[in-house]
């Protein structure tokens, strides 16, 4: 039912405390504005539900944040009566009548919470005279659960243990800006440390003769992948993962199932625990325990090391900059920072994944009507998931070429990475062997950003064969894949042919471009114009 255009639901008067009331009010939308099929546009969140609060009071004051919250919560909090003023005007759409009779509804809704307190409590302080079946649970007065009491239980039982999926996914909740300014702030301070230590810019004379750059903030794994590439990416997903949570999601599911939207992403997202676990074994015992035991500390403790001296190797070719020991240290805190940092990037793309099929499943299991009536829904929430995944994808091969960039420079004969990919370019012009003077030095960032260009294009290719079939999208999702395929040749060229350069600066340019315009749009309609004109 709609009422001064939002979305109103009638007191039921059964017997429901104030946060079984609440959740269900909460979850439906009431109060919230309908779409032109009268559908409340999605749940009500803590920070949409104090706004609308503080529309409605003359004062502006509204209700903090935080006591919103605590009323999405599963605790004891109860609620003050002011609030439930402000909660009957907002489930009541402001309608004198319908906010009277709602003001009554959630006193009576506050009173049934007073009591089920008071009745905890007594059972508490009391001794039971007899051990109740263990088969069947009962109340503190004897009486048996309902099935439904029993599932709730069991639900908040499992939302009060530690779950390293559902942490993973509110890493991406609250702010799109929270995570990405975290990781730039990391990145800030480890290049501040390096400046302190003195290797933020740092030579050393090679085996070849040439004098070498190797300072840290010439490394571009380090600067450019944590401090640009890195939290775009963060942001992007955390932006995607909020409109397929409150608004894409909701548009496709039935409306029944719409109170139960929330609970079924956060099973979908559970049902990944073992791949969270794997991992984030994987990033912090591989890539970051035992990596840097035999990248870092072994080779500063034995004296040598079979990887190119870098920033993190300086204390062996120039001990006068930096000791040993606080070698060790810089370099246990920057890996400890990267393995954080890469853990909550693959989490990314799991979830990424997950959204994906999720969709497919949403589509999966509406019937012929469904679909026909919601074709036109499903293929614009397809469509803007399939952006941000190919902007994800872009980003993240990125990351692959700056790490893959700096390995190929250190075992090049190169005096700093800029002038060796402007001599690459020009190499082809003349007789130089620039791209060809590689020492044997091992290149453990090679393995490790194919192992990133493997698990973002496997996401990104996943997503275009369940999001981008049908519809003119489908002649965009051309572009998108092109885009990508040219992008991933040029990471794998890097450092094999003289000339790389030229390719990869090509593909990082029209990858630029399809970041601002991921589906080619602007450029299709160029084409479109153009070619009309000529007919």
């Amino acid at each position: 039912m709609t009422k001064n255009g939002k979305y109103f639901l009638r007191p039921e008067r059964n017997d429901r405390d104030f946060k079984e009331l609440f959740k269900h009010l909460a979850s439906a939308g009431a109060g919230r504005p309908v779409d032109c099929d009268g559908f409340p546009e999605g749940p009500w969140t803590p920070d949409l539900l104090a706004a609308a609060i503080t529309q409605i009071d003359p004062s502006g004051a509204g209700v903090e944040l935080r006591t919103v919250q605590l009323w999405f919560q599963d605790n004891e909090k109860g609620i003050s009566s002011e609030n439930i003023r402000w909660l009957a005007r907002i489930f009541g759409c402001n309608d004198p009548e319908a906010t009277s009779e709602w003001q009554a509804e959630l006193s009576a809704a506050r009173s049934s919470l007073l009591a089920k307190r008071r009745e905890k409590r007594n059972a508490k302080e009391s001794n039971a005279p007899e051990v109740p079946d263990l088969a069947q649970p009962v109340h503190a007065d004897g009486t048996s659960v309902p099935q439904s009491d029993r599932a709730r239980d069991d639900a908040n039982r499992r939302n009060q243990r530690f779950s390293l999926a559902r942490t993973s996914e509110s890493l991406f909740g609250g702010s799109p800006l929270n995570l990405p300014s975290s990781v730039f702030a990391g990145a800030v301070a480890l290049g501040f440390s390096s400046y302190f230590l003195g290797i933020h810019q740092a030579t050393f004379d090679s085996l070849d003769g040439h004098i070498k750059e190797v300072g840290f903030i010439w490394a571009p794994n380090w600067t450019f992948l944590f401090m640009v590439f890195m939290p775009l990416f963060f942001a992007i997903v955390a932006e995607l993962l909020v409109f397929w949570k409150y608004e894409g999601r909701l548009h496709l599911v039935a409306h029944p199932d719409r109170m139960d939207s929330s609970d079924t992403w956060a099973r979908n997202v559970e049902a990944s625990s073992c791949t969270f676990w794997a991992v984030f074994l994987i990033c912090f015992l591989f890539a970051g325990v035992f990596q840097w035991i035999g990248v870092r500390l072994l080779p500063l403790v034995q004296g040598a090391g079979s990887i190119a001296p870098d920033w993190g190797s300086l204390a062996l070719v120039q001990p006068e900059v930096i000791s040993v020991p606080e070698e060790i240290v810089f370099t246990g805190f920057a890996y400890f920072y990267m393995c954080v940092c890469f853990y909550v990037f693959f989490a990314g793309l799991i979830l990424l994944y997950t959204v994906v099929q999720d969709f497919e499943k949403i589509l999966a299991g509406s019937d012929d009507k469904q679909k026909a009536e919601h074709q036109h829904e499903a293929n614009t929430v397809g469509a803007r998931v399939m952006r941000g995944i190919f902007r994800c994808t872009v980003l993240g091969i990125f990351i692959a070429i700056c790490m893959k960039l700096q390995s190929t420079y250190l075992a090049s004969s190169g005096t700093n990475i800029v002038r060796w990919l402007v001599g690459d370019m020009t190499s082809i012009f003349n007789t130089g062997d620039e791209i060809h003077s590689l020492t044997d030095y091992s290149a453990p960032n090679h393995f490790s950003s194919l192992l990133i260009v493997l698990a973002t294009v496997f996401v990104f290719l996943y997503g275009a064969s369940r999001l981008g079939a049908s519809g003119q999208f489908h002649v965009l999702m051309g572009m998108m894949v092109t885009t990508v395929a040219i992008l991933v040749a040029s990471y794998l060229l890097i450092g094999v042919f003289a000339g790389f350069s030229i390719l990869l600066s090509v593909a990082v340019l029209i990858a630029i471009y399809g970041l601002f315009d991921p589906g080619f749009e602007t450029w299709n309609a160029v084409e479109q114009r153009d070619s009309q004109s000529v007919s």
